[in-house]
């Protein structure tokens, strides 16, 4: 399969910034047609890429070889678990689910179909943050971390895209930015093995992590941060000294892009991705394990 055909479900923030121009542009892709909630914003999104919009999402799948997600958690599971089962490729946005049963259905779902899947973490698909990944990885000896993870999405003067976006203002920080930060620290600290979670101002919240590898780790992670204070650092102490991810220095798309690249290389070799689905799962599962021992969050005010 020397290209392959790639289509796009949702047609928000996130799908028109990086989404369709990355497809469109990739050259191992054909972007086949794009499905989304509202009809109108689907065509729209459709013209400007040169592609055609589809009424309904199966007539999509029986059109492509792939599937890629830009659609809120609880509506990106069921249609990837739908897509799976007509054989189709995942691209799938991160959580993968805020749901653990529905996280697991998915995994199992594309498991059964014997389909590629790859979650799209962009520190992870970044190309000095994956290095860097990977050198700590190799290094170990890595006894703490702490990670900050702050937005500034529902800062009082903030003019995001995201910052209506209802799924965001009911599960905040937590599950929309924490997934990065795990995205960092599982693979260079192992597994989570038990997990707490705190509640601070607005949606921040603090985890603190016992890794398998006998490591801790704490993150503080949230979309309310005033914008002087937003920003990501995550700093690793160990044998080796002290060592902070490198900042990055272009936008998600070039992340994007090689996201792209890793599903088209599991669809060829069948090998999975580091970053499938069923990675995408126990980051579900480890969020829900830390959601369980919060308050209840009150939905922020739009």
């Amino acid at each position: 399969m020397t290209t392959l055909r790639i289509g796009l479900l949702g047609t928000g923030p996130w799908a028109r910034r990086v989404h369709a121009p990355a497809l469109a542009a990739h050259p191992g892709v054909e972007l086949t047609g794009i499905w989304g909630r509202r009809p109108e914003a689907a065509a729209a999104l459709a013209q400007v890429h040169h592609t055609r919009p589809y009424d309904g999402p199966d007539e999509l799948f029986a059109a492509c070889d792939a599937v890629a997600i830009a659609l809120p958690p609880a509506v990106q599971a069921p249609l990837a678990v739908r897509a799976a089962e007509a054989g189709r490729h995942l691209l799938l946005d991160k959580p993968v689910a805020t749901s653990v049963p529905e996280a697991r259905a998915l995994a199992a779902a594309a498991d059964r179909a014997g389909v590629a899947s790859v979650v799209f973490f962009t520190a992870r698909f970044g190309e000095q943050e994956g290095e860097w990944i990977a050198a700590q990885a190799a290094a170990g000896g890595w006894f703490t971390a702490h990670a900050d993870w702050l937005g500034s999405v529902f800062a009082e003067d903030s003019s995001s895209p995201y910052a209506a976006s209802p799924w965001r203002r009911t599960k905040g920080g937590l599950w929309d930015v924490g997934p990065h930060a795990l995205s960092v620290l599982l693979p260079v600290l192992g597994d989570v093995e038990a997990v707490t979670a705190t509640r601070g101002p607005a949606d921040t919240v603090l985890l603190t992590m016992r890794h398998s590898s006998g490591a801790a780790s704490t993150a503080t992670v949230g979309l309310a941060a005033p914008a002087a204070a937003a920003g990501v650092e995550i700093t690793l102490r160990g044998t080796a000294g002290i060592t902070t991810l490198p900042r990055r220095l272009d936008g998600p798309e070039p992340a994007y892009h090689r996201a792209v690249d890793a599903l088209l290389a599991a669809a060829a070799t069948g090998l999975p991705n580091a970053c499938d689905v069923h990675f995408g799962l126990r980051v579900t599962e480890i969020l829900a394990a830390a959601e369980e021992t919060l308050s209840p969050l009150m939905p922020l005010e739009a």
